[in-house]
């Protein structure tokens, strides 16, 4: 064991020698990772193991903090590794994928199922009361007891060695499943010429040419299964056949027959989980992912998206019956396809509005609108982003921020990584290469927010919709939740809290981007500098909930076949063919696909984090609705008195403190659904 520490001690995955704390990304290579992780779980095995087996009576110092601070080489290397695995693989690294993955599940369930480890913890926890310990201390024990028991730690011999292999199974298909869809995006492409191109925006068009000569198909334009590329394409392709190709490979990833199919690996995974249930006492997957958050029950998220559901389909079928008077003006006597409503949704805009979303893209360059999200940032928490330009991360295109506090301290660093790339997942996420807390000697938060902007021709600047505007705004509240993190405790630090209201500070912060006075600095022409026209800024706003009953269907579909999946006793048989039925029960409207249909659902199949959870979403919009109008009773978006309170209770307290404790401390009450409803404008 001394080799391992004086091997970890020394290596660049885990010593992190590179500029402001951060690792050198060019000190190690693909090849280091595999004999890193084997080192690491060795030395946290043996860190676990002493713990376990100390002759000592277990105390907070010597069972609790050391366990929290236990296996840091482990989450050093884990953070790369992970960051790579979904911003910039390869296949070396996708093959360790598959290896680590179930190796890992492994590894956490042994510590789980520890019996001299749980036992000690477990002796804390029955005299807890006791310890006087603070607040933020006692909730961390009462977690950490919790953990263990739904890892397993009362289950008797048989049913922990089980529990043990679902786990490690899982954790194989999460891998499978996300590696299968990588690679139906990736490798698809419909390339076209200048003729099949009428309707496309030039900033759609230049990001086809750069997609296409990336693919050695220099001259041609490429539609790839980017969202970034699919969406603006099916909103303004004139070409109904390449709309309706588009949408159906888009809508199959996962979906062919052959060896990316996901089929059965959901079959598989929703099989396992329900036996994970079973064993560990629940009577559905669903009953145990929600005994931990502020849903609470299935019965209580059903009771928050029935309603939802309904009043979003009625209002998607008013206005497909303008879709449909649309297309019948233009001659075409068809039904609205799911690959015609976003084209004949923008010339309803145009018609409705006077603009298309291309009028707004000259004003939204990404640019600016990273710079609004600093500003924000600045004027409600005092912070500032210095770009440090020469810093290696695990991509070129990835750029680098000092983080500082108002008065000039270093708060963290921020890392951006914004353009699509075959080499990376679909979607935008926040992650941590190391959380910020205050245990032990303490660390810095290191957040990350990664995006699958499509990427300009060298020179131009990168244009966005609105919707990419407000994603880009979303990540960077969840990288503030983590940048902010004021705790002392690793494990409730930044993000970690309940998967309900995790969304919560990421879909607040949208609320500022649409701010008058923000789209007034930052709303400014890429090539004049003048600002967005009061009439077209004006109309922009007015449009804001336009067509919300299409958003909200697609969005509540897929939390509700998520929730169906994930209720059911046993799993079914043909998760697809269940899927199809559930949607018909739920008169799914035949023009509106779901957002994540079950063969690319990552948020639920590539790992477990939003299984059983899709509808935290919604759940947080009740929050952030309301949350927001604190802000506007003050009469200022960027109030000091209600800044400094969100800050406190919601940005910086982690999981701290139970949810509804901490949104009642910043509201002084708990939310209704009303003001979400008013947002969505489906009140």
């Amino acid at each position: 064991m001394q080799n391992i520490k004086a091997d970890l001690s020394t290596h660049p995955l885990v010593n992190w020698n590179g500029p402001l704390g951060l690792p050198d990304f060019r000190a190690f290579s693909d090849a280091d990772f595999a004999p890193v992780f084997d080192a690491a779980l060795a030395a946290h095995e043996v860190e676990v193991e002493a713990i376990a087996e100390s002759p000592e009576s277990a105390t907070v110092e010597n069972t609790l903090v050391a366990l929290e601070l236990a296996g840091d080489a482990l989450s050093k290397v884990s953070a790369i590794f992970w960051c790579r695995a979904g911003a910039h693989t390869n296949d070396t690294i996708r093959a360790l994928e598959r290896d680590i993955s179930p190796r890992m599940a492994r590894h956490v369930s042994a510590i789980f199922m520890n019996a001299a480890l749980f036992a000690r913890i477990d002796a804390l926890y029955e005299k807890r009361a006791s310890l006087g310990l603070d607040a933020e201390s006692d909730r961390v024990l009462e977690k950490t007891w919790k953990r263990f028991v739904r890892g397993g730690a009362k289950l008797g011999p048989d049913a922990k060695e089980r529990l043990a292999k679902i786990n490690e199974e899982l954790a194989g298909l999460g891998a499978t499943f996300g590696q299968n869809v990588l690679a139906d995006e990736s490798s698809w492409a419909l390339f076209l010429d200048e003729a099949d191109l009428a309707g496309l925006s030039d900033a759609l068009k230049s990001a086809m040419a750069e997609a296409a000569e990336g693919r050695g198909e220099a001259g041609r334009y490429a539609a790839t299964l980017s969202r970034s590329i699919v969406e603006p394409f099916l909103s303004s392709s004139e070409r109904r056949d390449l709309r309706e190709k588009v949408f159906e490979a888009f809508t199959r990833r996962g979906e062919n027959g052959g060896e990316t199919d996901n089929g059965d690996v959901v079959r598989r995974t929703l099989e396992l989980r329900t036996e994970k249930a079973r064993l560990l006492g629940y009577d559905t997957f669903a009953a145990l992912k929600l005994d931990d958050t502020m849903a609470k029950t299935p019965q209580a998220v059903q009771e928050l998206l029935q309603p939802v559901w309904r009043k979003a389909r009625e209002k998607a079928a008013e206005d497909e019956k303008e879709l449909a008077r649309l297309a019948a003006a233009e001659g075409h006597n068809h039904a609205i396809a799911p690959w015609d409503w976003r084209y004949y949704a923008e010339k309803r805009r145009a018609e409705r509005f006077a603009f298309d979303e291309s009028a707004l893209k000259p004003y939204l360059a990404l640019e600016n609108v990273v710079a609004a999200c600093f500003d924000v940032a600045n004027r409600l928490f005092g912070l500032t982003f210095e770009e440090q330009v020469g810093i290696a991360a695990w991509h070129e295109d990835v750029r680098t921020f000092l983080v500082r506090n108002a008065e000039g301290s270093s708060r963290g660093v921020f890392l951006a990584d914004y353009f699509n790339r075959p080499s990376k997942r679909s979607g935008a996420w926040m992650s941590a290469l190391q959380s910020g807390y205050k245990l032990g000697a303490g660390k810095s938060p290191i957040i990350y927010n990664v995006m699958n902007f499509a990427k300009p021709p060298k020179g131009r600047p990168a244009l966005l919709s609105m919707d990419e505007a407000r994603t880009l705004f979303h990540e960077f509240g969840h990288a503030l939740h983590g940048l902010l993190s004021d705790v002392t405790w690793p494990s409730i630090a930044g993000t970690a809290v309940s998967r309900d209201f995790v969304e919560l500070p990421s879909q607040l912060y949208e609320h500022w981007f649409t701010v008058p006075q923000v789209l007034e600095k930052f709303a400014v022409h890429v090539d004049t500098g003048e600002p967005m026209p009061k009439e077209l800024l004006e109309k922009m706003l007015a449009a804001r909930t336009f067509d919300a009953g299409f958003a909200t269907v697609e969005f509540t579909a897929s939390a509700l076949v998520d929730m169906a999946f994930h209720s059911l006793a046993e799993a079914p048989e043909d998760p697809l063919g269940f899927e199809a039925q559930t949607l018909a029960e739920l008169e799914m409207p035949d023009a509106i696909a779901m957002r994540h249909r079950t063969p690319q659902f990552l948020h639920v199949f590539a790992g477990d984090g939003y299984s059983a959870g899709y509808y935290s979403y919604m759940w947080s919009e009740v929050l952030d609705a309301d949350a927001f109008r604190a802000f506007e009773e003050a009469g200022d978006p960027f109030d000091p008195e209600t800044a400094e309170k969100l800050r406190r209770h919601i940005y910086s307290a982690g999981g701290s403190a139970d949810p509804e404790e901490l949104y009642t401390a910043f509201r002084g009450r708990l939310p209704t659904p009303e003001a979400m409803m008013e947002k969505k404008g489906l009140a």
